[in-house]
């Protein structure tokens, strides 16, 4: 088996694993729950929904990930914050709407645009790290190991 081969043999097993990870719902309404085996840093499965529209479909996480950040003392309100936040879901391609992450997709573009979904939540959940008494808990351990040293 060539390095290449056995590669290939890995990623099939990676896709395996993504198929069996992933799991619908039909929820009421024209609404799919898709639950992922990409994690949160609560270590809780992410989840997208989505419906057919005009000939394609919406993808959102129900404004899961600005909801859990405010919850958790890190409010998106400041000018900065809103920068870096909408910088980060340009590049992603997502938008924000009525605080809840959103893509469309075609059939063609769906698995791409899903993927950019997660990817986008993935790092806006990271923003979390820019909370205050994280922020603080960082430096004073910081400052704790300079002067131990």
């Amino acid at each position: 088996m060539t390095k290449v081969q056995e590669i290939e043999k890995l990623l099939g097993g990676y896709r395996e694993w993504l198929r069996d990870k992933t799991t619908l719902r039909e929820l009421t309404g024209e609404w799919v729950e898709i639950t992922t085996p990409y994690i949160d840093r609560h270590n809780d499965a992410l989840q997208i929904y989505a419906r057919a529209e005009n000939g394609g479909y919406v993808l959102t996480d129900d404004s899961y990930i600005i909801h859990d950040l405010e919850a958790s003392g890190c409010g998106l309100h400041t000018e900065k914050r809103q920068d870096l936040l909408s910088m980060t879901l340009r590049g992603f391609g997502v938008k924000l709407r009525n605080e809840a992450l959103e893509v469309h997709a075609t059939a063609d573009n769906f698995a791409l645009r899903k993927h950019s979904l997660i990817q986008a939540m993935l790092a806006v959940n990271d923003m979390f790290y820019l909370a205050k008494p994280v922020v603080e808990s960082l430096f004073l351990r910081c400052y704790r190991l300079a002067r131990c040293q």
